[in-house]
């Protein structure tokens, strides 16, 4: 059961480019994000805090999640049996979710959830640490990077659709911050693996990552 793993930080496409690649193969999807995230807003409404470390792992053992992939709205994320997509891209899920994922315990117990995804025939693995941490023999692993100030515009343009007011600077800030975090972390730093191929969005469409994969799978993948 092959993995392709897609990973990166925020704002360079790899969730577009996991749920084309998903519904183009007609594999499986995995949005380790969507995970965290989904435990973040699982424990925000039962007020649990970032630093109850019991209580976290208790509800990461029970955490209901599905993914399903729609040719109109991408990536649909259901969190016991109900649809959460916008309360996922909330900042403060966001935050909560980057204030949880570093932490051993709870990344040790959603880790097995995160394999129970590999099914046939094949998963497309979309996260920071698909690749260097989870899915360690996958046959395919990609990295995508942008600079952050590309990402901050798309972020902002994003926010700005949904009707949410916030300066390109604050967000520009936010990221900045999260990649430090994310990357100089102790337990899976959001680094590239070693054997990933690292693409680079800033100047690229969704349509030329995507054509850039496709070929990398043709490469390297026997469908």
């Amino acid at each position: 059961m092959p993995v392709i793993t897609v990973d990166g930080p925020s704002g360079v496409g790899k969730g577009t480019i996991s749920a084309l690649l998903a519904k183009e193969l007609d594999w499986h999807l995995l949005d380790s994000g969507a995970i965290y995230r989904s435990l973040a807003l699982k424990a925000m409404k039962s007020t649990v805090k970032a630093t109850d470390e019991e209580r976290l792992i208790e509800l990461a053992e029970h955490l209901d999640l599905t993914f399903s992939v729609d040719g109109k709205t991408g990536t649909n994320i259901i969190l016991d049996g109900t649809p959460v997509n916008a309360e996922l891209r909330s900042e403060a899920c966001g935050e909560m979710a980057s204030k949880v994922a570093p932490i051993p315990a709870v990344r040790a117990a959603l880790m097995q959830r995160q394999k129970d995804f590999q099914q046939t025939p094949g998963l497309i693995a979309d996260g920071r640490d698909m690749g260097t941490v989870v899915f360690k023999s996958a046959p395919l692993k990609v990295f995508l990077t942008a600079n952050p100030k590309e990402r901050a515009k798309r972020r902002h343009k994003q926010l700005q659709e949904q009707g949410v007011d916030v300066k390109i600077r604050d967000l520009l800030e936010d990221i900045e911050a999260r990649d430090y975090r994310d990357s100089s972390r102790k337990v899976a730093p959001l680094v590239p693996a070693s054997d990933a191929h690292v693409i680079d969005t800033s100047e690229l469409s969704i349509d030329e990552v995507f054509a850039k994969i496709i070929g990398l799978i043709e490469q390297h993948i026997k469908i």
